[in-house]
């Protein structure tokens, strides 16, 4: 239950910190953290459970791996801040300069950005397509991103290796993941795109899979775990940023992570169901749903590209209407929230 709120928790919090056009790699090298522990998870289990304790192993286990996470939270709650200018390590320079970058990003908000929620603007956020997309995209993404971390042991143990050598094989595949993650959102920040990315990681995600399920070979089907991973996990970690680019306010950047988790984190209820013992070692179904899933999510990220791209463009018409009989003081204005729905917002495509 904690982690579910951790989780989107640190983008939204970061969406205070950094501008649109940053926060994708921020994010990125956020959510690397996951495939880069994945890699060392299978051994550290290992080691934990392989010695002689006079506590059972999987208390052990847990405690070693729950532990750190206690001592954190309170390093956490002294040094974490809420917001630029409540952050303890910056100068008072520093903290000007946060502060006009936030008046940058919200406009006048930002005197009262901490603590204020506008429920109009939450049930804006609760009809707006764009939030619903996100979330079914994220669901998608984790049929198949819960399942194989969990199973990728099994499956490389129905490829004939030893227990300790698929444990140690799993690690390459989720190494090359984690780079992936920080490179693609480096990219989407610099281009502003999202949609493109993920839709080309969809495909990289659903072709492992489609390997996974149809070949027999050991060295095709161990490259397919590395095109899972290499999809699924950075996938994900541009789906985060591109519902935090696309509202317009802090209330409907809350709302839409919310949305998000709440229907995202179904996913796993169906991804851990779907290897079965009795259907090894190839777990074909398994492979195919997962498959289809990250095809799905492709699809689902070209709809929303496409609805985006058409927002922009009724947002442009609306504009070139009003812009003859805006004033100068009028464009000033305007300019002020880059980040705030109004004159000059645009959806990252």
């Amino acid at each position: 239950m904690a982690e579910a709120g951790y989780g989107p928790g640190i983008p939204y919090l970061l969406s205070f910190f950094y501008m649109r056009f940053e926060l994708g790699v921020r994010c990125g090298i956020f959510l690397s953290a996951a495939p880069f522990a994945t890699c060392f998870a299978g051994a550290l289990a290992y080691g934990i459970t392989s010695g002689h304790s006079h506590l059972a192993n999987w208390r052990l286990l847990f405690l070693v791996e729950g532990l750190p996470s206690i001592l954190l939270a309170f390093v956490a709650y002294f040094f974490l801040p809420d917001s630029p200018e409540k952050s303890k390590f910056l100068t008072a320079d520093e903290k000007d300069v946060a502060k006009a970058r936030a008046v940058r990003q919200v406009g006048h908000e930002a005197e009262t950005r901490i603590g204020m929620v506008n429920l109009s603007d939450v049930v804006a956020a609760l009809g707006d397509p764009k939030n619903w997309l996100t979330a079914l995209m994220y669901f998608s993404c984790n049929v198949s991103f819960s399942s194989l971390p969990v199973f990728a042991p099994t499956i490389l143990k129905g490829m004939g290796f030893t227990s300790i050598n698929a444990q140690g094989l799993t690690a390459p595949p989720y190494f090359l993941s984690g780079l992936v993650c920080i490179a693609s959102t480096w990219l989407g920040d610099r281009l502003q795109q999202r949609g493109l990315i993920i839709i080309v990681l969809s495909i990289v995600g659903g072709t492992g899979y489609i390997l996974l399920a149809t070949c027999k070979t050991v060295g095709v089907r161990y490259f397919g775990i590395f095109l899972a991973a290499a999809g699924i996990f950075p996938a994900i970690s541009n789906i985060l940023p591109w519902t935090l680019n696309n509202q317009g306010n802090d209330t409907k950047r809350g709302v839409g992570i919310v949305l998000l988790q709440m229907i995202g984190q179904c996913g796993p209820v169906l991804g851990t169901r779907l290897y079965p013992m009795v259907e090894g070692p190839r777990y074909v179904k398994g492979m195919s749903i997962c498959a289809a899933f990250m095809f799905f999510n492709g699809l689902l990220a070209l709809t929303l590209r496409t609805y985006l791209v058409w927002q922009n463009k009724k947002a442009e018409g609306r504009e070139a209407e009003v812009q003859n009989a805006m004033t100068t003081d009028d464009e000033k204005m305007s300019q002020v929230a880059v980040e705030n729905e109004g004159y000059g917002f645009r959806n990252v495509l």
